[in-house]
């Protein structure tokens, strides 16, 4: 099975193509011969695997909880719906005994964390939680160096796929190197079973797909709006867990929906390569 997010349905794609998405991430893992798990809070009840009403509700309904690890237990004792973001999803997938879990881009150090102490919930998480993440990165709003750094910290193993550049997320490559490089499925069920051996399962491992060159969003133009994005984040005082939902909305209305766009190819990409490498690692 690979584990999928529903946070990317209720808070991070318009509708309908929210619906869409979702359907296309769940053939896409079908299509490797594995088995689709979404993940979601529905009526109370945290569902892995969710059928097509469920995610119909998931999708249209307006009082949709961004549900992280701490969200769960209230959420669930108050009967709510709620999305479940990378932290949350990999804490349940974990917990239901599944290995593999696919996304579009971690949380990680917000920009002038030094000041602010934003950091995603996703990091320490990832560093208590036996679980292979499949991502194109972190999100390029983020302080990537600092994510980086901190993954470091945490003990938890990073992978390039088939590159030397960490991905970041829109853009094939972040400016910074990925710590370790992998080019096959193989290489990386390789480095699963070695941790067995090591005794370092307690931690995650992120294998960082990135998108095509040709793919990506224009890098110029991914840098100008971001720019203008995070200005008008400050002078409109956004802040906290509103500020990335706050960019990216900015940068699908500034890129007349191109980085909306190429966030639906990473997420299908990374739901096939997590696909191929649930089904290695079942063998």
């Amino acid at each position: 099975m690979v584990a999928l997010e529903s946070a990317i349905i209720t808070h991070g794609l318009p509708r309908p193509r929210n619906l869409e998405v979702a359907r296309a991430v769940e053939a896409a893992v079908h299509e490797g011969g594995v088995l689709p798990a979404t993940i979601g809070v529905i009526g109370g009840e945290v569902r892995v695997g969710i059928d097509d009403e469920a995610l119909n509700e998931l999708a249209q309904r307006d009082d949709l909880v961004k549900s992280g690890v701490r969200d769960l237990a209230p959420l669930a004792a108050r009967g709510g719906y709620g999305g479940t973001t990378v932290a949350a999803t990999a804490h349940v997938a974990s917990r239901a005994g599944i290995r593999v879990f696919a996304t579009g881009g971690l949380g990680g150090v917000h920009r002038g964390a030094r000041v602010s102490w934003d950091e995603s919930a996703d990091l320490e998480t990832l560093a208590r939680t036996d679980i292979v993440v499949v991502c194109a990165g972190v999100k390029s709003i983020l302080d990537v160096g600092a994510t980086l750094e901190r993954l470091e910290t945490l003990n938890v193993t990073v992978l390039g796929y088939g590159t030397d550049a960490f991905p970041g997320f829109y853009l094939s490559d972040s400016g910074h190197p990925a710590p370790w490089r992998v080019d096959s499925v193989d290489e990386v069920v390789g480095v699963v079973r070695a941790r067995g051996y090591m005794g370092t399962t307690d931690s995650a491992v992120v294998v960082a797909n990135p998108l095509p060159e040709d793919e990506q969003l224009d890098p110029e133009l991914h840098d100008r709006v971001l720019a203008e994005g995070m200005a008008a984040a400050e002078a409109a005082e956004v802040k906290g867990k509103d500020v990335t939902p706050f960019l990216l909305e900015h940068l699908a209305r500034e890129t007349e929906g191109a980085s909306l766009e190429a966030n639906v190819r990473l997420v299908v990409r990374n739901a096939r390569l997590a696909a191929e490498i649930a089904a290695e690692l079942a063998v």
